[in-house]
């Protein structure tokens, strides 16, 4: 899926470059923040959009929780000692509370979802390239 077609056919803006999350990610990512942690809203809300071959690190979602609204392209969810997952449009991922997992684009399409974050992340390694590999040879189209 092109660039092009993700951006056209969502409903969020594709957003900047994700810089302030660049170290917890390979490839690049882009970010629109939608809502922001405050004082009386303890979640935040935003739509993160993968290049080709773009994840995140492995991570921990502690006192919260994560859920992923897939909105364009084909992605890849992970959690530790699981078969990765392809994502596609109109798929929805809940990641409980201390589970260590990782999620991005697959190797030849652009991805978006929208992150629900409640509580805080633990960034851990990045995923490697040989796992990646792996995980895009698992997945069922």
């Amino acid at each position: 899926m092109q660039k092009d077609s993700v951006v056209k056919n969502n409903v969020f803006p594709i957003g900047d470059k994700n810089v302030a999350y660049d170290q917890f990610f390979t490839g690049q990512s882009y970010l629109k923040g939608l809502v922001a942690p405050a004082d009386d809203i303890n979640v935040g809300v935003g739509n993160v959009t993968f290049e080709p071959k773009c994840r995140n690190n492995w991570h921990i979602h502690h006192d919260g929780c994560q859920i992923l609204l897939v909105t364009a392209g084909k992605g890849i969810y992970q959690e530790l000692g699981k078969a990765a997952q392809l994502l596609k449009p109109g798929d929805v991922v809940v990641t409980h509370d201390g589970v260590k997992h990782w999620h991005g684009a697959t190797k030849d399409s652009w991805f978006t979802h929208i992150a629900i974050t409640a509580g805080k992340p633990e960034w851990l390694s990045p995923v490697s390239d040989e796992k990646y590999a792996k995980a895009n040879s698992q997945i069922k189209e």
